[in-house]
């Protein structure tokens, strides 16, 4: 036949046989082909060689025909044993018919291409590695054939591949990785496994340092991390772990900066192994990059604090998180504060320009706030890619970034407590540690500092007095332009909680007087009267925050500020208040506060004797606001010994409402007068002649009462009182210590007691109309 001449030197017989169904025959072929062939490597006979191979590829491997093509394969196998060493010369001739058979629909033939595959690499052995990406991709997809045999064989022809790369120093790594980089995403569980096997090879292998590609594989590994086989989970886990072990022994060759958004990413993995993993490598990576990381703050922190408030389920992820958090905030020194941005004081490998998604190391996947949206970019969706660049960026401290991330999670009210303590340690940290800095962004985040005061955890609200005490004390807090809290124009508590703090002795021509008592302190910043005006307001339209929290929060800030400062200016602030219901009722709370807590102590020694200017200053300023409650008025003047004064008071009260609430409160102040605060007064009580108004004054509090236990405990008080003839003594000389403070203290009483009178009128004219409107309510109801 003309077709079996055209295939010489092959002879017919064997053409025939190399197209034979049965496998005996083609076998006896392929030994007359390596026959054949070894014949022409004597003769050193190129050409015939060639043209051999190339029959056996085009004719038979490639044939329509699937007998052809096993016949193809077989003696494709036999001209490579043939050639021995010599068949590195042809391996591309001899691979690439094959590796086409590897897509063949017969599952036969897929193997017996995997079985010819075996033999020319098992002879060419190191020269097959020119040639590895071609194998690679074969085997990657051979890994996933559904065919039990099929698998097997590539076992084997993987087994034989891996061993030639182990025992060989000229592996093409840098040119195998964009084919690694492409498998690794691969979705079938043989493939993963493939892959998984193949990179636990190369890191073992001494001469290959896969640590330097780690990134471009990285979150390929993380993804495979997260496969349903168990088998395969464990293989990712050792490869990981591995790649940790490596980067740990040289972290000086570790491009962490190229990782950091990787794990930042995988962080946030809803599989609890993924995020383990990943929250771990972020560990080591703050820890032995330090502030390489510092860049990628708001990312690692976007990933970090909502695992703050796992449960016990995720006891490991939590303990983990708190150590990156934690070691984070370290990187942060008083340094960055005073660095300019545009000079770093160390660089580090820029991340990559090609696409603009990563120009900026900074990732935010949740809780950007809009103004921000545009700078931070790198999302979930994203595919990454990090090739490697000579740039050099700066090492700074992103501030906006950071705010943003703390600000999100401090508004989330779905974050649980741990995760908002931790936000306002950060926040706390920061304005500590850059305070310049960060009050550029105080305004911005001084309405969420306010809402967190009524968080339902107290410890979130002391972390949160905390800092709002560091920004209204801080030095940094003064306004741009370099002002004291005392410029700028009114600060009379309006709709909008946040101005720039103005000057409290130029609120209004109509209300100078008592303003000279406005905070002036050094250690009070221009935030401090901000803070205060907004506290009271938040008081003011959250009744609730007041009666559960009013006191605990004034008491904390007592401690954490000046507490003369805070009194000071509340009871200026409420001297102006419209609302002269809730006025009276946080003064009441103030009079509380200063009369019972174990904070006031040192306050209440100043104000017990007006020793000093400042101390008249200050019980003339809180007498003001104080008038607007009777009963508290008194008692500042029992607390302040100005006896004389309380007893005139307690005689305008015949002029007054008495309600059940003014006689509770009445009720109140006698169980006050027999605690241990007001000992000093009931001694007083000994010294009949030189104490009469106070007397007079408890007299008057005890006409004013109901016959009920109140009255009772105050009567029999008062029975108690000792007969002046009794208590005369033998020096009669010594003048009367109380009539000398109250004369030196050059106080104006009928000044104040005008004051009193003048703001209970307006006290009266506010219930009237209270009164009217409810009145036309009912009406209204009844019509």
């Amino acid at each position: 036949m003309n077709a079996e001449r055209d295939l010489s030197p092959l002879t017919p017989g064997v053409v025939r046989a190399l197209t034979d169904k049965l496998y005996e025959k083609r076998k006896v072929a392929a030994l007359e082909i390596e026959k054949l062939v070894r014949e022409f490597v004597a003769q050193n006979n190129t050409s015939q060689i060639k043209h051999v191979i190339q029959i056996l590829s085009q004719e038979f491997a490639l044939s329509q025909h699937p007998h052809s093509r096993k016949g193809g394969l077989i003696g494709l196998a036999a001209c490579s044993i043939a050639l021995g060493k010599d068949s590195g010369l042809y391996l591309k001739e001899l691979i690439e018919p094959v590796l086409t058979c590897f897509n063949d629909a017969d599952s036969r033939l897929r193997y017996y291409a995997c079985e010819a595959l075996y033999n020319i690499v098992k002879v060419a052995r190191g020269s097959v590695l020119p040639h590895f990406n071609v194998l690679f991709d074969g085997l990657s997809k051979l890994a996933a054939d559904p065919d039990p045999n099929v698998k097997s064989g590539s076992e084997l022809l993987d087994r034989l591949l891996k061993d030639i790369v182990t025992e060989s120093n000229q592996f093409d790594l840098v040119g195998f990785i964009p084919l690694l980089r492409e498998r690794i995403y691969s979705n079938n569980q043989y493939a993963r496994q493939f892959i998984i096997s193949w990179i636990l090879v190369l890191e073992s292998v001494p001469d290959i340092n896969l640590l330097d590609y780690l990134p471009e594989i990285l979150d390929g590994l993380f993804q495979i991390l997260g496969d349903n086989s168990k088998e395969i989970r464990k293989m990712c886990e050792v490869a990981l772990g591995e790649f940790l072990k490596e980067i740990k022994k040289n972290p000086s060759s570790v491009k962490f900066a190229e990782m950091a958004n990787i794990l930042v990413i995988h962080c946030q993995a809803a599989d609890d192994l993924i995020q383990l993993t990943a929250m771990c490598w972020m560990r080591e990576f703050i820890q032995l990059a330090g502030r390489v990381m510092l860049p990628y703050s708001s990312g690692i922190l976007t990933a970090v604090l909502p695992c703050l408030s796992y449960d016990d389920r995720k006891k490991n992820i939590k303990e983990v998180a708190n150590v990156c958090n934690q070691s984070l905030m370290k990187l942060v020194i008083p340094e960055d504060d005073e660095m300019d941005e545009a000079k770093p004081s160390m660089t580090i490998p820029a991340e990559p320009t090609s696409e603009e998604s990563l120009s900026r190391p900074e990732t935010v996947t949740a809780g950007e706030s809009q103004h921000g949206r545009n700078e931070l970019d790198v999302t979930l969706n994203q595919p990454l890619f990090f090739p490697c660049s000579c740039e050099r960026i700066q090492v700074t401290l992103n501030l906006d970034g950071i705010v943003q991330v703390l600000d999100y999670h401090l508004s989330d009210t779905s974050i649980g407590m741990m995760t908002r303590i931790a936000v306002l340690k950060w926040l706390y940290h920061l304005y500590i540690k850059t305070p310049r800095k960060m009050f550029r962004h105080t305004d911005s985040l001084f309405p969420i500092l306010l809402r967190t005061l009524s968080d339902e955890s107290d410890e979130v609200i002391l972390k949160d007095l905390e800092l709002l005490a560091e920004i209204a004390s801080s030095p940094a807090g003064q306004t741009e332009e370099g002002h004291s809290p005392s410029d700028g124009s009114d600060v009379r508590p309006g709709p909008v909680e946040l101005h720039v703090p103005a000057r409290p002795g130029q609120l209004s021509s109509s209300s100078t007087k008592g303003l000279e008592c406005s905070p002036s302190t050094p250690t009070m910043n221009s935030y401090f009267y901000k803070f205060m005006i907004n506290l009271l307001k938040r008081f003011s339209t959250e009744r609730k925050l007041l009666e559960t929290r009013g006191a605990f929060i004034i008491r904390q800030l007592c401690l954490l500020l000046n507490a003369e400062n805070i009194f000071h200016s509340m009871a200026d602030i409420l001297l102006r208040e419209e609302d002269l219901k809730f006025a009276s009722t946080m003064v009441h709370t103030l009079n509380t506060i200063l009369l019972t807590s174990s904070e006031l102590f040192q306050l209440r020694n100043q104000l017990k004797d007006l020793k000093t200017p400042e101390s008249r200053n200050l019980f003339c300023c809180l007498y003001r606001s104080w008038c607007h409650n009777p009963v508290t008025t008194v008692s500042l003047c029992f607390l302040t010994q100005n006896y004389k004064h309380a007893y005139d008071l307690i005689q305008k009260f015949g002029d007054l409402e008495v309600t059940v609430d003014f006689l509770t409160e009445v009720d109140k102040l006698v169980q006050l007068i027999e605690c241990p605060i007001f000992t000093y007064l009931r001694l007083q009580l000994l010294d009949v002649k030189n104490n009469p108004y106070l007397i007079k004054a408890l007299y008057g509090l005890l006409m004013l009462l109901p016959q009920s236990s109140a009255f009772q405990l105050l009567s029999h008080r008062l029975q108690c009182v000792p007969n002046p003839e009794l208590m005369q003594t033998t020096d009669n000389t010594k003048p009367s210590t109380s009539f000398k403070r109250t004369a030196a203290s050059n106080i104006d009483y009928t000044e104040l007691l005008q004051h009193f009178e003048k703001v209970q009128n307006k006290h009266l004219e506010a219930r009237h109309q209270r009164a009217g409107r409810a009145e036309q309510l009912d009406r209204r109801v009844v019509l």
